[in-house]
């Protein structure tokens, strides 16, 4: 198990969180917009908190992932709500896109403290 946990976590970092590695596009939009709950999808900011839970140490791979976390930082220092998914959930955590969000904010909040604490 704990050798298909690197292997992945090293899939992601290759691809720098969100690129291709033949085109070094980004593979889908979506990755770039933050959601909550995610359920079963991914986005940039659900990967490096995976990361920062995992203990894996920050390099430059994450560079511009992390980037995209701190460009999403509202003036109020929250992170908005920007991809519901149509996904069944068992009550509402969350308010509508576009509306700050305590989740996101609490996640981007530990991915930035874990980069910049062992960065």
């Amino acid at each position: 198990m704990t050798e298909a946990r690197v292997r992945a976590q090293e899939y992601l970092l290759e691809r720098r969180m969100l690129r291709s590695l033949s085109s070094g596009e980004v593979i889908d939009p979506n990755w770039t917009r933050f959601s909550f709950p995610t359920t079963w999808h991914y986005d940039v900011l659900r990967g490096l908190d995976y990361l920062r839970s995992a203990g894996v140490e920050p390099d430059e791979r994450v560079t511009e992932a992390v980037g995209l976390v701190v460009k999403k930082q509202d003036q109020n220092g929250k992170w908005p709500l920007e991809n519901s998914h149509p996904d069944r959930v068992h009550f509402d955590m969350e308010g509508v896109e576009g509306e700050p969000s305590r989740w996101n904010t609490l996640r981007a909040l530990r991915v930035l403290d874990w980069y910049s604490t062992r960065h």
